[in-house]
């Protein structure tokens, strides 16, 4: 939703112009126009619901209708889709838009809803981050991996209400692989949402205003939002190009932010709110100030990734989750450089409460502590538990050959089989660029060497027990 420009044609058209991919409003439409249309389920308005153009937010009115100006940089008109109402999508892709060059201003611009069949105050979600696929290599590994994981989770699910948000870095660079990460969201079978990453812009046609272009004709808008039960999601893009090949910084637009309080005007404060950006909030936007001040006194989360490594953090009182990737380490093995496995977070929203685990991909749900024994001399071991999913609410507690030991501490540092995969230009083959990371969601000990069997337990904030086992 951002400017875009005219180019001209080569003449094939007596007009003497033709049109970008994705060009604003402007383009199409006078400022004095309006649009106007209805939302409608089984052909009957639905009121209250919102929609907007990014810029104006508009709501129903009691026969289902709306009405806005258009913005003239606006490239898409969307419907936050409203709890109750299944998530209209293509093959599993988020299709609750409509893109400003294919609408007629002259005519109606309807959604059509569909009700739910069930209750949607209970369900779950999930957040892949960063699959990141460069080539079909990469592809094969995550329909291999990644896409099976997931169905045995869907599966497993049993019919309960599941979408699924994907927070940046869909691909690599390589655009021509969005259709393969296409692909893989519908073998998973449930709707996804998309956020735009850093490797998902157009690089050196231009500023930021340019860099969404191939993105927005795959999956439309980069910012707006959609509820379920009494949960409103918010997607947004706080990746700002900076006009040369790959220099980015985090940042959030003001026009957004402008967006996003107009947005939450029409949601009641004691909803939940999920909020999903690429870049993490917490250290790496710049204005993450002017964001949190919109969002403040409210229960929010925000999903992050762009890190490869997973972490928790809670600032200005808001939890952010900084995903662990579906690649882990750019597809080079089994783990991020933290020691986090390759894999996503599954939420489970029940009201306006929120738990979570992180999934593992191959392993089981319990899958959460990794355990690493080394000699340190002849009479004692060094031991590393890493807890990747940890927060300050969780109790990490270790047991030598049946005695609790009292001397077991968290310590920041790096995780032993990152290092071994992963340290050094030479490793991992073929990308050497990935390096071990520092996280400090690890614990430390000194046991002797004679010790036969290491128990660690590990307890979440939500009373769940997880164990892992050490025998010499």
């Amino acid at each position: 939703m951002k400017r875009r420009s005219f180019i001209s044609s080569l003449g094939l058209l007596t007009a003497g112009w033709v049109l970008t991919p994705f060009s604003p409003a402007k383009a199409f439409i006078g400022a004095d126009k309006k649009v106007k249309g209805a939302v409608l389920a089984k052909g009957k308005g639905l009121k209250d619901v919102i929609v907007s153009d990014g810029y104006s937010v508009v709501a129903t009115d009691e026969s289902g209708k709306y009405e806005m100006e258009l913005h003239p940089n606006a490239v898409a008109i969307f419907v936050s889709t409203p709890a109750g109402y299944a998530f209209h999508h293509e093959k599993g892709l988020s299709r609750h838009y409509k893109m400003v060059q294919d609408i007629n201003p002259r005519k109606a611009i309807n959604f059509e809803l569909e009700p739910l069949p069930t209750d949607d105050t209970d369900h779950q979600f999930i957040i892949w981050a960063d699959p990141q696929v460069k080539h079909e290599k990469d592809v094969q590994r995550m329909m291999a991996e990644s896409v099976p994981d997931v169905q045995k989770f869907v599966q497993a699910a049993n019919g309960a209400l599941l979408h699924g948000i994907t927070v940046g870095d869909l691909v690599w660079d390589n655009h021509d692989l969005f259709p393969s990460y296409n692909a893989a969201v519908e073998k998973m079978g449930i709707p996804f949402f998309q956020c735009i990453g850093n490797h998902d812009m157009d690089y050196n046609k231009g500023g930021d205003d340019m860099s969404d272009d191939t993105f927005q004709q795959h999956y439309g808008p980069t910012w707006y939002s959609f509820n379920r039960g009494k949960a409103h999601y918010v997607v947004m893009d706080d990746v700002r190009y900076l006009g040369k090949d790959r220099e980015y910084d985090g940042y959030i637009s003001e026009e957004q932010l402008t967006w996003l309080q107009k947005d939450l005007s029409f949601v009641p404060n004691d909803r939940l709110v999920i909020v999903c950006v690429h870049i993490p909030v917490h250290n790496e936007v710049k204005n993450s100030d002017a964001l949190y001040a919109v969002l403040k006194g409210r229960n929010v989360h925000i999903m992050s990734g762009h890190t490869h490594y997973h972490r928790n953090v809670i600032k200005n009182d808001i939890f952010e989750h900084n995903h662990g990737t579906v690649c882990g380490a750019w597809w080079t093995g089994p783990i991020c450089g933290d020691g986090t496995p390759s894999g996503y977070g599954v939420y489970s929203v029940k009201g306006t409460e929120l738990s979570w685990y992180y999934q593992s991909t191959g392993k089981e749900a319990d899958h959460q502590v990794s355990i690493y024994v080394q000699d340190q001399d002849a009479a004692s071991k060094k031991l590393q538990v890493n807890v990747w999913n940890y927060d300050p609410a969780w109790t990490v507690e270790c047991w030598v050959d049946g005695a609790k030991h009292n001397d077991f501490k968290q310590e920041k540092g790096f995780d032993a089989l990152a290092v071994a995969l992963y340290e050094g230009p030479e490793l991992p083959k073929p990308r050497g660029f990935a390096e071990p990371k520092k996280t400090d969601h690890l614990f430390h000990a000194v046991i002797p060497a004679s010790a036969k069997q290491v128990k660690v337990i590990a307890l979440d904030r939500f009373g769940k027990k997880y164990s892992a086992e050490y025998n010499a």
